[in-house]
């Protein structure tokens, strides 16, 4: 902070003592639906969740966890851990990932910064590669900001492009990746008739190609970087759309997992390996799983798996993907500044932070939280706890992932009374929701009301104060619906499983002895989101939060 004048003074608050210890828990993936049987949460035997519901309802309430509550562009945006946890963390809405890639592809300033002018280098003689989730998802990426990238790129000097895709049936509906491809198809036919040699060179599901994330199996980017740079894979075609349904077919393969695919020419040779003198671009917004790739596109000394060939490239990300480890170092719109978290307000004013989670979630209790910035604010104030995650397993094999071992190391910090604020994600929930698996999904969300017990328990003990809420929804819905709310069924009579976010609100519940007797959630913040909480934190620890914070969710009626 430059900004003359400035202090990270908070003012006391009136109406709320300090120094009482707070557990701050945040269930991952875990949002409020109508109950069903689709409704793994509902389902699940959760008697501490359920209690603070109907226990004290002027202490629980709902907030909204995605769209323009969490700076996604629209209502029809569902949340994610990143921008969740950013929102949790940071008190005040950012525009995010989508929405600053929409701002800066409409206002044009993507194609006056460094990150395309680096790019732009190559394209006299080179070629430009565009490698990505090929959806209208929302998630990890868009189709339209696809399209306004290639007619961009073409109107700013790009004479060949080569689009590497991956299919994704997880965040859109299973089997819609042929209608993307035709939709590309045509656009690429379109910038051919004005002499731009557009063509799709390589192709993939996500979950088998490229789109792993947190190092968990190297060899999924690895049969992409074969595929999109080496221009080889077991599966060649002449057309995109031939070779997804082709595959769908024989293989009886979905969109998340359809095998590595090139197209190749009439010779039978790949039309677009990536060489040197090339200019690479992930068209990927969300970072999470890009990182990988990133990694091996910009290391030059990288050797996780066998590369055979390394192209002298130039590579941007569409963002940055991960502030820490600056990677990218180049990229083609900014991330949002993000200062002034209530993480570092609370260090500056006396209050020892513990942060724990396990691997997968760990990165959103600490770099999300605190304004994707890496590291501690104060050592001698902070610890941040990771637990490993399971590896070489989907989630759903063992649905209490670490669940227990987390509550343990917060019960413990709580207990120790070294730490005034001790923050949790419980990753259960989401993980194993995204599995699809509604019977494991059931056991991963009656681990985490076990896990929340152990903590409020430790809580009563030490007189102080709990907050539950959570990021996002996505085990509380597990079916595709209809307008009208009823499940969608697959051409086999089975349900369609839903294995994405949702749109749903997410609890907030408070609590514990040491919360002043007549304090309530007020009733004049009814669109509340997950950036409110931040105020509401600051206020339990005993302090007014800063004026152009998301306004508090509590208040105190004097009885």
């Amino acid at each position: 902070m430059s900004n003359a004048g400035f202090s990270w003074k908070l003012a006391d608050h009136p109406k709320f003592p300090k120094g009482k210890p707070i557990a701050l828990i945040v269930l991952d993936g875990w949002g409020e639906a109508n109950p069903d049987k689709y409704n793994c949460i509902h389902v699940a035997e959760t008697p501490t969740m359920d209690s603070l519901k109907q226990g004290a309802p002027e202490r629980w309430r709902l907030v909204r966890a995605h769209g323009t509550a969490v700076g996604l562009p629209t209502e029809d945006d569902m949340g994610n851990s990143e921008v969740g946890h950013n929102a949790l963390g940071a008190g005040r809405i950012y525009a995010q990932g989508a929405k600053l890639v929409d701002l800066a592809l409409a206002s044009g300033k993507i194609y006056d910064g460094e990150g395309f002018n680096y790019i732009k280098e190559c394209f006299d003689t080179g070629t430009l590669h565009l490698i990505g989730l090929l959806s209208d998802g929302g998630v990890h990426s868009r189709l339209d900001q696809l399209q306004l990238l290639l007619k961009g790129a073409s109107e700013h000097g790009a004479k060949r492009i080569r689009v590497h895709i991956l299919t994704d049936g997880r965040d859109v509906l299973d089997g819609s990746s042929i209608g993307f491809v035709d939709t590309l198809e045509n656009d690429l036919s379109k910038l051919r008739e004005k002499g731009i040699d557009a063509q799709i060179a390589s192709g993939g599901g996500r979950m088998y190609v490229t789109m792993d994330r947190y190092e968990n199996d190297w060899g999924v980017v690895k049969r992409g970087w074969d595929a999109q740079v080496l221009g080889e894979a077991p599966h060649k075609f002449k057309s995109a759309v031939e070779a997804v349904k082709k595959l769908r077919e024989e293989h009886k393969a979905n969109d998340q997992y359809l095998p590595p695919f090139v197209i190749v020419d009439e010779s039978g040779k790949a039309v677009g390996p990536i060489l040197d003198g090339d200019a690479v671009v992930t068209i990927n917004f969300r970072a999470d799983r890009m990182v990988m790739l990133a990694k091996a596109l910009e290391y030059e000394d990288f050797n996780t798996f066998d590369r055979v060939r390394y192209p002298k490239i130039h590579y941007a990300g569409m963002l940055e993907y991960d502030g820490e480890l600056k990677l990218p170092s180049h990229y083609l719109v900014s991330p949002p500044e993000i200062e002034r978290t209530s993480g570092e307000y609370l260090v500056h004013n006396g209050v020892r932070t513990f942060a724990c989670s396990e691997t997968v979630k760990f990165g959103h209790v600490t770099f999300f939280w605190n304004g994707n910035r890496s590291g501690y604010f104060k050592p001698e104030m902070e610890e941040y706890v990771e637990i490993p995650s399971d590896s070489g397993i989907t989630f759903n094999v063992q649905p209490k992932m670490k669940a227990l071992q987390i509550a343990e190391k917060a019960r413990d910090a709580i207990l120790s009374g070294k730490f005034e604020q001790v923050r949790v994600n419980l990753p259960n929930s989401d993980m194993v929701g995204h599995t699809g698996d509604i019977e494991a999904t059931v056991v991963a969300c009656k681990a985490a009301d076990e896990a929340v017990k152990m903590m409020i328990d430790a809580i009563e003990q030490v007189g102080g104060i709990y907050v539950v809420t959570a990021d996002h929804g996505n085990a509380e819905d597990m079916v595709k619906r209809n307008k009208k709310g009823e499940p969608l069924l697959g051409k086999d009579g089975n349900i369609q499983i839903l294995t994405s976010h949702t749109l749903q609100p997410v609890p907030v519940a408070i609590g514990g002895p040491g919360l002043k007797p007549g304090v309530r959630f007020r009733k004049d913040v009814p669109d509340g989101g997950l950036a409110n909480v931040a105020a509401t934190v600051m206020n339990l620890h005993g302090f007014e939060a800063p004026s152009d914070y998301e306004p508090t969710l509590i208040e105190v009626v004097d009885n």
